[in-house]
């Protein structure tokens, strides 16, 4: 029997002590991922997942979610998803509901939400409401433009839009996408991604959270690992599977994960903004690594009081 373990990225602290609730009872990795995902999603203080996610350049909240099966390498997702407040559970929906597909987005991912049951919500809540219209007015925006199809200030609106993009910051506080990845006690090794997304992105725009290989990667046979902050570049690089592809050469852990970051940073990109990786082998040994100093994350066992906090290692 396996000693479970549950990892997360920071700001996964609100969700993991559900988690190993899940996995002290003996539950799966899969339920114990869902459960502390789902807390982070409805945590109104965090702008980066769930309700309060920030919103894209028209102001609508886009929500993207995956999760992926070790034993199987089964993955499921939703992306640009509107109007659900937890696509972490949209998303192992598709995974148990809809096993001929791994990913739907937009309004596909919405009807079959729909179509599940799944509670709507709106998403956009007054503070990130004010957040947005902050950022649009320092760029001389017109918030009300996206109503005036074909008028100057429309066009006006969609050239602020792509200005916001191109010199977006992260705002003041913690930030980014979340991960959550849990080894239960049968060796069953599940990772789980949610992200609102880079904030006043491009309409449409999906990020490397609801891809598998970019943001998320889970196999059995030599561990999961999952990423946080320039989702462009995750995707360029295949970030999170080249860690566990490294894990299965017998790589050390975190030098596993210093590599693949060096890797990401080796690519050309002028919107160039940190990427961070963690990742769990199914020996229950966990790690990560960043490209600053001072970047954690937590994790939790079944002697844990609470979250443990860690520092990542530095590229």
């Amino acid at each position: 029997m396996t000693a479970p373990v549950v990892i997360g990225s920071e700001r996964s602290e609100i969700g993991l002590p559900l988690a190993m609730e899940v996995l002290r009872d003996g539950g799966s990795a899969l339920d114990a991922v869902e459960v502390a995902m789902r807390a982070c999603e409805d945590n109104l203080a965090d702008h980066y997942v769930g309700t309060a996610g920030l919103p894209n350049a028209r102001g609508v909240v886009e929500l993207d979610a995956s999760v992926m099966v070790g034993s199987t390498r089964s993955f499921a997702a939703v992306a640009a998803l509107q109007g659900y407040p937890n696509p972490i559970s949209v998303a192992r929906a598709v995974l148990e509901r809809l096993p001929q597909h791994c990913v739907l987005v937009g309004e596909g991912a919405a009807t079959f939400a729909a179509e599940c049951g799944f509670a709507t919500a709106d998403l956009l809540t007054d503070a990130s409401r004010t957040m947005f219209r902050e950022a649009l007015a320092e760029a001389e925006g017109n918030v009300e433009g996206e109503r005036m199809m074909g008028s100057p200030g429309d066009r006006r609106y969609r050239e602020a839009a792509l200005e916001l993009v191109q010199r977006f910051a992260p705002h003041d506080g913690p930030w980014g996408t979340i991960n959550i990845l849990a080894l239960d006690e049968s060796g069953e090794l599940v990772s789980g991604v949610s992200t609102s997304g880079y904030p006043w992105k491009y309409p449409g725009r999906v990020g490397d959270s609801a891809l598998p290989g970019a943001g998320t990667w889970s196999d059995v046979r030599f561990g999961a690992a999952a990423c946080t902050g320039r989702g462009e570049l995750s995707m360029r690089a295949g970030t999170a599977r080249s860690v566990v592809e490294a894990l299965g050469r017998g790589e050390d852990l975190e030098q596993a994960c210093r590599e693949a970051l060096a890797d990401a940073a080796t690519l050309p990109d002028e919107f160039r903004a940190e990427l961070r990786v963690l990742a769990l082998t199914p020996d229950g040994r966990h790690g990560g690594a960043a490209g600053v100093q001072g970047s954690t994350y937590a994790v939790m066992t079944p002697a844990s009081a609470g979250p443990e906090i860690r520092p990542r290692s530095v590229l």
